[in-house]
């Protein structure tokens, strides 16, 4: 067996296992210096105000689907008005033929907005640490909820932040999506934190995190409850992975203390992010928690993924095309030196 001690992670092409999903990430860190002359996008420069009349999402204002808001003071949560989800759709499955080819299967859901503040203009990296406090707590209270439904297997937590990730407003929110199955990503996820649990007798992220730990190349911050940090398999060029020191399937195990830890680490992990570029970073952020479907499931360790597009500059984007869209994805700058960039920023 190969023991790789002639492999130069820093100069070598090389894969990387991702070993949540079992899937591979290809690394060419001799790339990184190549010239750009790609798509180079607009920088949006304006600021937000505290209130914004046209905005559907501020209190008081009247919403895209015709309803008016409260005057909320806190945190708000309502059903979407455009959900891609229904509650009342009947489990039915089609397959023509019966060969296994033309499939289909109905999935009923519910898809609810969290507003994170009435202030239009503040953001997880910017709001005080009471006010995330609260957010966390009103993201415990909709997971046990929604988890608790017998129709409910699978509670998606989601944070698009930023024009470039789909954010369809800037006003701070995030999304449920509530499913009657267990999605593709969080379904790899089980299946491999099983398999390390029937196999090793312990959990895939403990063992993980205790491993990152001790090497410190690529942990960017943490504190009692939480370590963030860029996974060794990263497909981003700054992703994270927000972990649970402690292990915990979901926030149905979480403590006082823990929302509070988490709350820190969401203020550093995001505020860290807007100083890479000195801009507002984009990003994709949710939380896997284990299924709710009534099951124990004691390999699954909660945890929280960042997935944001920028590259080279507050303009550049990495791109998902060709041989990632056909054949596996792709990174230039490595893992370890994205994490130490991070790690220098957290400290300021």
């Amino acid at each position: 067996m190969l023991r790789g001690r002639n492999l130069k992670l820093t100069e070598d092409p090389h894969r990387r296992l991702n070993a949540l999903t079992d899937e591979w990430v290809l690394v060419s860190p001799h790339r990184a210096t190549r010239p750009w002359q790609g798509e180079v996008a607009k920088l949006q420069t304006a600021s937000e105000p505290a209130y914004d009349p046209n905005c559907y999402l501020c209190p008081g204002n009247t919403r895209a689907g015709g309803i008016r808001n409260p005057a909320y003071a806190s945190t708000f949560v309502f059903e979407n008005d455009f959900a891609a989800l229904k509650p009342q759709v009947q489990r039915e499955r089609l397959d023509v033929d019966g060969v296994g080819l033309l499939v289909a299967e109905a999935e009923p859901g519910i898809c609810r907005v969290i507003c994170f503040s009435p202030r239009h203009d503040l953001t997880l990296a910017t709001m005080p640490l009471h006010e995330i406090e609260l957010v966390v707590d009103t993201w415990v209270g909709q997971f046990r909820e929604l988890g608790g439904l017998e129709s409910i297997n699978h509670v998606q937590i989601f944070e698009n932040r930023g024009a470039m990730m789909g954010a369809s407003n800037p006003h701070p929110h995030c999304q449920i999506w509530a499913t009657a199955s267990i999605p593709e990503a969080p379904a790899k996820e089980l299946i491999a934190q099983g398999a390390y649990l029937k196999s090793h007798g312990k959990c895939l992220l403990c063992d993980y995190v205790a491993l990152e730990k001790r090497q410190q190349v690529r942990v960017v911050c943490e504190n009692d409850g939480f370590v963030a940090l860029v996974p060794f398999w990263a497909v981003w060029p700054f992703e994270l992975l927000v972990c649970s020191r402690r292990h915990a399937a979901s926030m149905n195990d979480f403590a006082p203390e823990d929302v509070r830890s988490l709350s820190d680490i969401l203020q550093r992990v995001t505020s860290t992010y807007d100083r890479v570029f000195g801009v507002p970073f984009p990003y994709s952020m949710g939380f896997h928690q284990s299924p709710t479907d009534g099951i124990d499931h004691p390999e699954w360790h909660f945890h929280a993924h960042f997935y944001p597009p920028l590259l080279r500059s507050a303009t550049i984007r990495k791109f998902m095309v060709g041989f990632e869209m056909l054949g596996t994805p792709q990174r230039d700058i490595t893992p370890e030196i994205a994490a130490e960039r991070l790690r220098e920023l957290a400290k300021g």
